[in-house]
């Protein structure tokens, strides 16, 4: 099947229909650090099977294979966008890196098929990608936050650790929270500072935490 695509980096025009081999369909290789940030010392990250198929970087008419594909590439956006610390994503700067583009097949994704590919994670809607990507450009879609975790689920990744640590009626900055020693080891170390405060407030909105102070000196107060 892969011989009867013109090897282009610019997509196919046409779609078509392909089956898509079931290896690493719904879950790509992902590789969890030790840390919460990369050391010199970790692997290099993983793709799926998925990634060095052609048919992948055309999405299929076919409506099943086509949800298969966009479950595929939600995954492998989510893994990758984690294992470098990527909060939001600028398709305009990523369309061209190795997460949308295969050198050695001579493929990449398309801008709008990638468009495409984010509207589904963003949409929260049964049979949509369940809320895994949010625009944060909704005019023109060329930048988005990616949720491999979403902001309600950091808010109880923080709320567990303040429960685990001790911190409950405890005053933190939120340096202390995002960059001090205590949460070195904390995948919520080295945030995006506006997604910090995103999770946050889903505390504060259930009474679970109070943030005191200035924009540029903020601290929490959790309950």
């Amino acid at each position: 099947m892969a011989s009867s695509l013109t090897p282009s980096l610019a997509p196919a025009t046409t779609a078509t229909s392909y089956t898509l081999p079931p290896t690493g369909l719904s879950e790509p290789t992902r590789i969890e650090p030790a840390n919460a940030l990369p050391s010199g010392n970790q692997p290099s990250f993983a793709y799926p099977p998925l990634y060095n198929f052609p048919p992948f970087y055309t999405l299929q008419p076919n409506t099943t294979t086509r949800q298969a594909q966009l479950q595929a590439w939600s995954g492998l956006i989510q893994s990758y966008c984690k294992y470098h610390r990527t909060w939001r994503l600028s398709l305009v700067d990523a369309i061209d890196t190795p997460l949308f583009r295969n050198d050695a097949l001579n493929r990449r994704l398309s801008l709008a098929d990638a468009q495409t590919v984010l509207d589904w994670m963003a949409n929260k809607d049964a049979g949509g990608g369940g809320g895994r990507a949010e625009w944060i450009s909704t005019k023109d879609k060329s930048l988005a936050w990616i949720y491999w975790r979403r902001p309600e689920e950091w808010a109880e990744l923080i709320a567990g650790w303040v429960d685990d640590t001790g911190q409950k009626n405890t005053v933190l900055t939120f340096y202390e929270l995002m960059e001090g020693e205590m949460t070195t080891s904390q995948e919520f170390h080295g945030m995006d500072p506006d997604l910090f405060q995103k999770s946050l407030n889903l505390l504060v909105k259930r009474g679970r935490a109070q943030v005191f102070g200035s924009e540029d000196q903020q601290g929490v107060k959790f309950f």
